[in-house]
């Protein structure tokens, strides 16, 4: 057996970014909705300045309006709150995106209950991920929704139907949306975690592994069913033998590169699909909130 395709999240990024971008070019030319999209950082983190400042290339790229608020890390609960509501009461802001982590004196979870559901493009609101669990019409977090798009890109939806899935990891951010969303599919889904007692048998029974536990190379070649798609959302810096890092995921790549059918790279797999989702969720909040149709690319 030879090794595995390596799914392109780049390429596939790159033409949900360009449909987007057709789609608001004609929203704008027949409505003269301008989809807005507001992006509030808090503190100095210096990654998650390295994410905003993504967001907002591709935003604007998009043709969308895109607007930055940064705080001081010093900011209290009451400030940010206060920005949410002006954001949520402005006719230009279709999407609001809170960057996490929050300072440790901000409870993320009163932020978020703060946003506007219809404007949540995070898709982390209480009402967004009760109606996803219940098969209504919602906002989807942006890395699941990317990883379902990865899938299927690779397999089709007729390759999903009935598919054994296994998602590794239970965070409300990737684990149980993405199994909604393989449920969606017609899936048969199990949720793992780093306490499932014989983990390694349990992925190895998949035809469809998603990894994201947070554990840089946990999953070892020997986990994965030889042919099955893996999907690797891990993001873990590892140090090399320079005394330099480097980013590996939560699937041993060089081990599951030769028993898998296919595999995401980490870097070029899932991340570009967040930000490509973040634009296709600001997208439709634009629409949903104007009651006017997407429009076709």
């Amino acid at each position: 057996m030879g090794e595995a395709t390596i799914i392109d999240g780049k390429a596939i990024a790159l033409k949900v970014r360009q449909d987007v971008a057709a789609r608001v070019a004609r929203l704008t030319t027949t409505t003269g909705v301008k989809p807005g999209l507001a992006v509030v950082l808090v503190g100095e983190d210096a990654a998650s300045q390295v994410y905003v400042r993504s967001k907002g290339k591709a935003t604007r790229e998009a043709g969308m309006e895109s607007f930055e608020f940064r705080m001081p890390a010093s900011s209290t609960a009451d400030e940010v709150l206060a920005r949410v509501a002006e954001l949520n009461a402005s006719d230009e802001v279709n999407g609001i995106l809170v960057q996490l982590p929050l300072p440790d004196q901000i409870d993320e979870h009163h932020v978020i209950d703060a946003i506007d559901p219809l404007k949540d493009v995070d898709g982390f609101h209480a009402i967004n991920t009760g109606r996803l669990s219940s098969g209504q019409e919602a906002m989807v977090p942006c890395t699941p929704l990317g990883c379902q798009i990865l899938l299927r890109e690779h397999l089709g939806t007729d390759g999903l139907k009935g598919a054994n899935a296994v998602i590794v990891g239970r965070s409300n951010i990737v684990g149980k949306p993405m199994a909604q969303l393989l449920l969606q599919d017609h899936c048969t889904v199990t949720i793992a975690h780093s306490r499932t007692r014989d983990l390694a048998d349990v992925v190895r029974r998949a035809d469809i592994v998603v990894a994201a536990v947070g554990r840089p190379e946990m999953v070892r070649g020997d986990w994965i069913r030889p042919g099955a798609t893996v999907i690797d959302v891990g993001v873990n810096r590892m140090a090399r033998d320079d005394g330099k890092t480097r980013l590996v995921g939560d699937v041993c790549f060089a081990e599951g590169v030769k028993v898998a059918g296919a595999i995401t790279p980490v870097p070029g797999g899932v991340g570009p699909m967040t930000i490509a989702c973040l634009l296709v969720n600001t997208l439709h909040a634009a629409c949903r909130q104007n009651q006017v149709a997407v429009p076709e690319a």
